[in-house]
């Protein structure tokens, strides 16, 4: 069940939030679990064991942590929790691949492929491992004491609104959340608009836009307008997709009463990719940036190591989005050029205007997001081919036909949302809230209620499309 679906809107959310309100606070984590395990049934109840399986293992190895000495053995606990919760993810996400590519090798050398089942991936894999890894390294690192109620732990890894798709949370963000938060109208009221906004983006938005990407990245031989179409095309589907999913989980966070961070700040605003991946993703890229950057020594080995330690992190982060070369690709694109912004920085290059940073940067982004959007490294070379119009300069008959005026003008009125929305944001609030000129935002909301009821009838008309990152 995703939340861009009427059994959701009209039914599961509703529900929940009338029970939960209804019940006193300390019966609330219980509520959260129980609905949070339902939701995530709804696709596949035979994957919740695995579910509770990393809870439990996480938990369990945080009390353990705890009373260890520092020493090699409290090193080696700390080493075999980190084995098993990558292990489960490499099983399930990475076997496939793995063994795929094994067989591709064996193959070019004339041997027979080993014959196996594909396995499954369950959604929220990687973000629920995530959130067990951050906790149990905490712990480790003294950083924060573990926790002694299971069932708030478990209401934490399990809760719905970051459970399939992130943001990527620590848990003592929320800790002091579960035993004590507030409940309030205007809490509640931030929440629905927050929720409803991210949900008008998506459907409004980013589902309108999907069709295009889809028949772009499936041409044979796109041409120059073809492929630089569909580039752009799923630049804004992918942000509108994700950060409207981003503000419907921090959305039902807030109706809940928790505090969820920010996950998008402007992205397509920045002037370099330094910049943008301070911007994209943000709970991901401070994971990475605390968990594996740090970790590998991060600025403090010596210049190469930083280098090194900078691009690596790049490519596992490509590599955590998905068991395929493109994925690995994209991440080695964006470490390269992470490592290259770090040397010009280091030697004083002086920063260029925003007129020319920001369409470079978009330059670049633009360009990774087609390997990362390809179904296969060929595909993705086959965009790049028409890119540099290898296959002619304009738009082909068998694209012609499937692109709607309709979707143009939702691609101009994306673009348009992406670069006025941090010029509004300046002048009206914050992004947590605070209202700065209450008179216009209380007219947006208003204008936002139409487009909500908008949103609902279009998702009601079209078939199931559920979020792009559901995949990862």
């Amino acid at each position: 069940m995703v939340f861009s679906s009427n059994v959701f809107l009209f039914l599961f959310l509703p529900l929940f939030l009338l029970v939960y309100y209804l019940l006193p606070f300390k019966a609330r984590s219980a509520w959260i679990l129980a609905g949070s395990y339902a939701l995530y049934s709804w696709w596949r109840i035979d994957f919740l064991w695995l579910l509770v399986a990393v809870t439990a293992a996480a938990y369990v190895y945080g009390l353990v942590l705890d009373k260890q000495p520092d020493g090699s053995v409290r090193r080696w606990t700390l080493t075999s929790a980190i084995v098993l919760m990558l292990g489960a993810l490499a099983y399930f996400k990475y076997a496939n691949f793995g063994i795929e590519s094994f067989n591709a090798i064996t193959q070019t050398f004339g041997f027979h492929p080993f014959a196996w089942t594909p396995i499954l991936l369950p959604i929220g894999l990687s973000f629920f491992v995530f959130h067990a890894i951050s906790y149990i390294v905490d712990v480790y690192r003294r950083e924060e004491p573990p926790t002694h109620n299971p069932l708030d732990f478990a209401a934490f890894i399990a809760l719905f609104p970051h459970l399939i798709a992130g943001p990527v949370l620590k848990y003592n963000l929320l800790a002091d959340q579960f035993r004590n938060r507030t409940h309030t109208i205007e809490k509640f009221s931030y929440g629905a608009t927050r929720f409803m906004t991210g949900f008008a983006k998506k459907v409004l938005l980013a589902d309108t836009i999907a069709p295009l990407v889809t028949a772009t990245f499936h041409q044979s031989s796109p041409t120059f307008v073809d492929s630089w179409l569909g580039a752009i095309a799923y630049t804004l589907q992918l942000y509108f997709d994700f950060s409207g999913y981003s503000d419907m989980a921090i959305g039902l966070a807030a109706m809940m009463g928790f505090k969820f961070p920010e996950n998008f700040n402007h992205p397509y605003i920045s002037q370099s990719i330094t910049e943008f991946w301070r911007r994209w993703h943000m709970s991901l890229s401070g994971w990475l940036t605390q968990y594996l950057y740090i970790s590998l020594g991060g600025n403090r080995r010596g210049v190469a190591r930083t280098y090194f330690n900078k691009w690596i992190t790049m490519v596992l982060g490509g590599l955590w989005h998905g068991a395929n070369w493109t994925f690995v690709l994209w991440g080695l694109w964006h470490g390269t050029i992470l490592a290259i912004e770090l040397k010009l920085k280091e030697q004083g290059r002086a920063k260029m205007a925003a007129w020319l940073t920001i369409p470079g940067t978009m330059l670049l982004v633009i360009v990774g997001w087609v390997m990362f959007r390809a179904d296969h490294v060929q595909d993705a070379f086959r965009m790049y081919k028409g890119m540099l119009g290898l296959n002619g300069f304009g738009l082909s008959y068998t694209l012609a036909w499937q692109v709607k005026p309709s979707v143009l003008w939702t691609m101009l009125l994306a673009a348009l949302v992406v670069y006025i929305a941090p010029w509004w944001g300046t002048r009206m609030g914050d992004v947590g809230g605070k209202l700065l000129r209450p008179g216009p935002v209380v007219a947006a909301t208003v204008l936002l209620l139409p487009l909500f009821v908008l949103a609902i009838m279009k998702l009601s008309a079209q078939s199931y499309t559920p979020f792009l990152y559901f995949q990862f």
